[in-house]
């Protein structure tokens, strides 16, 4: 029988696939680090209030990947490239969501509906990475080999979800409540259609390192697009919810570190 904690269990324990899992993880993470270190360089001076929290969460974001980079040490493993195909925050980037790379590495400062923009993309993409990390702590929060990493990066993302809430509402206090619905709204579309696709590809290359017979990669796909047909039709709608977080100011103070994991 198919289920999550099987199925990832088999990605785990296969040197190959958990190679390939970690780097994907990994690079996603570390360009979420560059791209929010590159925001906080850039934030209006209207907004410099922002700035740290910004900075934490890029600091979180590069925590993460060399956290995922240590696990692959710990097998002897070396990092993979990231198949263009798998490439999450790259294909979200072609599809125009969030602020562009061409924008970033730029030297002019960003502008407060900029803000907004980064904002409302990360309120979606961390809705779609805390969701994923609940899963894999529900799964396999005790495992000896992943517990205490996927533990400590599921409370970091837990903590980013509720800033993204906590700002768009003080943003939308203050005048941006029409912008932050569309964007809320275009980002989700694209984002669920994104990652149906990333689902399939990376399905596709664990298939073939695993060697999966083909009627249970068929089923892995139909649970694939199964999944995007239920959130195209009314899920998306949970990734634009806005309501204020159990505990304000998420991201306030120093960040935790992971010497653990250097």
């Amino acid at each position: 029988m198919l289920s999550a904690r099987s199925l990832f269990r088999e990605i785990v324990d296969h040197d190959a696939s958990f190679q390939l899992f970690c780097s994907i993880a990994a690079g996603g993470e570390s360009q979420g680090g560059w791209e929010n270190a590159r925001i906080a360089a850039l934030v209006p001076d209207s907004m410099r209030d922002l700035a740290p929290k910004i900075t934490r969460h890029g600091a979180d974001e590069d925590k993460h990947g060399r956290i995922f980079n240590a696990l692959l040490r710990k097998r002897g493993l070396p990092p993979v490239p990231v198949p263009p195909e798998a490439d999450y925050t790259m294909l979200l980037e072609r599809r125009g969501i969030g602020l562009s790379h061409e924008k970033l590495r730029g030297e002019r400062s960003l502008s407060e509906e900029d803000i907004v923009v980064y904002l409302a993309h990360s309120r979606v993409t961390e809705q779609r990475a805390a969701d994923q990390m609940v899963m894999l702590v529900r799964h396999f929060g005790d495992d000896p080999e992943l517990g205490k990493a996927i533990r400590m990066i599921s409370a970091d993302e837990d903590s980013h979800l509720a800033y993204c809430h906590e700002e768009l509402l003080r943003l939308a206090r203050a005048g941006h409540a029409r912008t932050i619905h569309r964007v809320l709204r275009e980002c989700a579309l694209a984002e669920i259609a994104v990652y149906r696709d990333v689902s399939l590809a990376v399905m596709d290359h664990m298939g073939r390192l695993l060697g999966w017979p083909a009627p249970k990669a068929a089923a892995l796909a139909a649970g694939i697009r199964a999944t995007y047909a239920y959130e195209r039709f009314s899920g998306w709608r949970r990734m634009v919810d806005l309501h204020p977080p159990e505990r304000s100011n998420p991201l306030g103070g120093q960040p935790t570190s992971a010497p653990e994991f250097a």
